[in-house]
């Protein structure tokens, strides 16, 4: 097991500073999908009854929030992304948010290498467990 340090935790541990989470840590050099399964015995009642199969969850487990980069401004300001591309193009900048007053911001990424690597994960685990495939995503 691993502990994602907080600020209690920074102070209980003596640590120098707020590392990030160790999971997402071993998740980005594995570069790939986390995959659940339930352990599954047959004289251990399932919370749904009806359910014989067991549901496996598949997670995307590169990039996003776990590479994220935050900053917490303390003062009025405005917030840009840029990107600058490799071959000497024209950087291309957005601008975010402007600050008002104090606030928080992240920068977050995935790259479409890694993407097709969580969906062929999927599908190869999927045919090898003889499972439907599902997919599922949050947009909220």
């Amino acid at each position: 097991a691993t502990i994602t340090p907080d600020e209690a935790r920074v102070k209980e541990f003596g640590l120098k500073k707020m590392w990030k989470s160790p999971n997402g840590t071993i998740r980005n050099e594995l570069n790939g999908t986390v995959f659940r399964e339930p352990i599954v015995i047959d004289n251990i009642p399932r919370l749904v009854p009806g359910w014989t199969q067991p549901i496996v969850i598949g997670r995307h487990a590169f990039g996003d929030q776990y590479r994220a980069q935050d900053l917490v401004p303390r003062e009025a300001g405005e917030f840009a992304m840029t990107f600058t591309p490799s071959n000497g193009g024209k950087p291309t900048q957005i601008q975010v948010y402007k600050f008002k007053g104090p606030g928080v911001m992240m920068g977050m990424y995935n790259t479409d290498e890694s993407i097709a690597g969580f969906a062929h994960s999927c599908f190869k685990y999927a045919l090898q467990r003889g499972f439907p495939l599902y997919m599922s995503t949050k947009n909220t």
